[in-house]
């Protein structure tokens, strides 16, 4: 058995001075502890005044975890969503936000003990409509930041905020999304309809005036109608270090004035869905620092200078809805930051520049009804680029046929334009598209069974262009796939299709028979840009209950069919009666015959039914009555026959519903049905298949009687046979 040589003394002896220099150089765990210095524990008033703020919430789901670690007993410092000075304990930072906390009221008692704190965010918690306290945060006077954003408060903004002259960032907007008419509220809370701007500001002056040092001001949704055209000279005398405005929807009237040019540290500027008037502010031509720009949905006028466009830091610029605004677009460089831009509905004009290929950023671009003309530049084809609006120009050409295999777009929209030829397939590769809006175009092509790729696509519109052939073809032919399982809103209408409707392609429309909206009723596009949320709705027009609507937000649930003037022949699938989510089905002005299917009664949501100028025949199936929010019918000039539907809702549509049908008789039709005329089984009567369901019932019942039954087969059966 080897053994190991001992090592040499002297080798020995360097390798023990070695091990005693290391144990002096390593600290061992008790150095650690002893020489550490300990942070102070928060004060024993402060938690006790936390938790007392912490039981003024009501106790739910969310509040628990929220104050979980919320426990008597324990350091404070340590606690969730707060911050201590080193030195002190003493508490300087309260962080609640976005905690989906709910109380009746604020109470303002805590923070008597809380004087050292220097930020306060209570934003995004439900405080029930309650009114903000009048008294009691003018107590913190080293208060730095308050966010009581998002926080439905209702009533006047306190005096009191406007002592705290040491804020820097004052937050007290509401982020709440008004929508068209009764379709969809979108907000956080369940806001008081009649009262939308909840919070009202009657003196910005006295806010602002001991506020000199305030560096962002976010006041979105606080009424500050009252204010006239002070609201702007308040801003450029009391904030002169003002780098973030925000007063979104606040009613603020008159012009952008001329002192506020002297706000030179400017970089966000949103005052959009105001009623400001008067020029287009120029000299933010000059302010170095601006990376936003929204002053849509106001009336200004005037010429906007190009250099605008040229900032370098600029990231967004939104001009849109201001009619009276005119300009032309710059060249871009290629070191531009712009991520939107967004000048629809003004008065630009001009020819789009080539240019536009150099903004590698380019998220949204907007530059729809106005009057940009001559041919659609193929450079607009940017790799981020995700909505795409040039709608309502005088655009020529052909859409471009080299799309990005990386594509981001999620809506396309080139309606009313010139634009010819054929759809680009290279669309294929945009696997993130919704949206596909290019009507009143000249379009010639056939369908586009291939863009059933798209998993995404929920609106598609192609009417009024000319498209030709059958409706997928292939799958007629028992070849290939066109199955749009996502589609919402499809519009073919005024086109030159032609052919059968194959069962298959409605079969397989699975979106408009499950309900697979996710929570955003509205289709918009957002991106946090600067802690200042950008969104574009998306808007079509569309033909509904009889009329051209123009949708400034395409509800999601919206659910639509329009194949009206092409030239389909055949009869109506029986398909369509498991499309049960549909709300408009517009079927007119094409040749299709035969009678219109009773599965037809299934669709429950259907609110509009267009099969006029056909050439159906038969009667109006009795199961068409039962849909109680059909509100527009129209089966004028077909070859329909025999009793209109006897019911209370059916009564409720005009002669125009059923003329020149010359077969058709009964109410509203003042013409008489006869003795002779095959009747339309009303809705209190039982339909003729209830014999059968009689003789069961006769047996079944044999145990009650033999006269019971004689009374059922006098009242019920004979009539029955006597009408047939």
């Amino acid at each position: 058995m080897n053994r190991r040589k001992p090592l040499p003394s002297p080798l020995l002896l360097l390798l023990l001075q070695l091990l005693a220099v290391s144990s002096q150089l390593i600290p061992s765990a008790d150095t650690f502890t002893n020489h550490t210095t300990a942070l102070p524990e928060c004060l024993r008033g402060q938690a006790s005044a936390l938790l007392r703020l912490k039981r003024s919430f009501s106790t739910t789901n969310r509040s628990t975890i929220a104050f979980r670690s919320w426990r008597s007993g324990t350091d404070c410092c340590l606690w969730e969503g707060i911050r201590c000075r080193g030195t002190t304990g003493r508490v300087t930072s309260l962080d609640l936000g976005d905690r989906n906390l709910e109380s009746p009221h604020l109470k303002v008692s805590p923070f008597e003990e809380l004087t050292s704190l220097s930020r306060l965010n209570l934003a995004g918690n439900d405080f029930r409509m309650s009114e903000m306290p009048s008294t009691g945060l003018e107590r913190l006077t080293r208060l730095t930041h308050l966010n009581l954003s998002t926080t439905n408060f209702s009533g006047q903004v306190p005096r009191s905020i406007g002592r705290l002259t040491s804020l820097v960032l004052l937050d007290l907007s509401f982020h709440f999304e008004p929508s068209l008419g009764p379709f969809h509220v979108d907000g956080k809370f369940r806001a008081d309809l009649a009262r939308r701007r909840q919070l009202t500001l009657p003196n910005l002056s006295a806010l602002l005036a001991d506020m000199g040092g305030l560096r962002e001001l976010r006041l979105g949704f606080v009424d500050l109608s009252g204010q006239g055209d002070e609201w702007c000279t308040a801003l450029a005398r009391y904030t002169p270090n003002l780098r973030v405005l925000s007063m979104p929807f606040c009613e603020l009237h008159g012009p952008i004035c001329a002192p506020l040019a002297g706000l030179r540290s400017l970089s966000v500027i949103d005052l959009q869905h105001n009623r400001l008037t008067g020029p287009f502010p120029e000299f933010m031509a000059d302010f170095s620092s601006l990376s936003v720009l929204q002053l849509s949905y106001n009336d200004l006028h005037g010429w906007v200078p190009p250099a605008i466009f040229q900032h370098k830091r600029l990231v967004t610029i939104d001009l849109h809805h201001n009619p009276g605004l005119s300009g032309t677009l710059p060249n871009f460089s290629a070191d531009s930051n712009l991520e939107n831009l967004l000048i629809g509905n003004t008065n630009f004009s001009g020819a789009i520049p080539s240019s536009l290929g150099n903004l590698k950023s380019l998220k949204k671009l907007g530059l729809g009804a106005q009057g940009f003309a001559g041919d659609l530049p193929s450079s607009v084809n940017a790799n981020a680029l995700k909505v795409l609006n040039l709608k309502r120009n005088q655009l020529q050409g052909v859409l471009p046929h080299d799309i990005n295999k990386h594509c981001m777009l999620e809506a396309i929209d080139f309606s009313d334009n010139w634009i010819q030829g054929l759809l680009p397939r290279s669309l294929a590769s945009c696997k993130n598209l919704e949206v596909l809006d290019i009507r009143n175009n000249q379009i010639n092509d056939s369908f586009p069974c291939w863009m059933s790729t798209l998993p995404s696509l929920q609106v598609f519109v192609l009417s009024n262009n000319k498209f030709f052939g059958h409706v997928a073809p292939n799958v007629a032919k028992g070849k290939g796939i066109c199955e749009f399982q996502s589609l919402r809103i499809l519009d073919i209408g005024s086109n030159n299709f032609s052919g059968a409707l194959p069962w298959d392609f409605f079969i397989k429309l699975k979106s408009m028979m499950v309900n697979t909206a996710n929570g955003a009723l509205v289709m918009e596009y957002q991106a946090d840009l600067q802690r200042l949320q950008q969104e574009y709705q998306v808007a079509t027009s569309l033909t509904y209950k009889g009329n051209s609507v123009t949708f400034e937000k395409i509800i999601r649930t919206l659910v639509l069919i329009d194949l009206s003037n092409n030239v389909f022949h055949g009869s109506i699938s029986e398909a369509i009666g498991e499309l049960v989510l549909l709300n408009i089905l517009n079927m007119s002005h094409n040749s299709l015959t035969q009678s219109i299917p009773s599965k037809l009664g299934r669709l429950k949501q259907l609110e509009s039914l267009d099969f006029s100028s056909n050439e159906l025949t038969g009667v109006i199936p009795q199961e068409l009555a039962s849909l109680d929010f059909l509100t527009m019918l129209n089966l004028s000039d077909n070859n329909l026959k025999g009793r209109i539907p006897g019911s209370r809702h059916f009564l409720t549509f005009s002669n125009s519903s059923f003329l020149r049908n010359d077969g058709l008789c009964g109410p509203p039709l003042s013409k008489r049905c006869s003795n002779a005329t095959t009747p339309t089984t009303t809705v209190s009567c039982p339909p003729k298949d209830k014999t059968a369901d009689v003789m069961l019932f006769l047996f079944a019942g044999l145990g009650f009687g033999i006269g019971f039954a004689v009374v059922v087969i006098v009242t019920w059966v004979l009539p029955l046979r006597k009408k047939s």
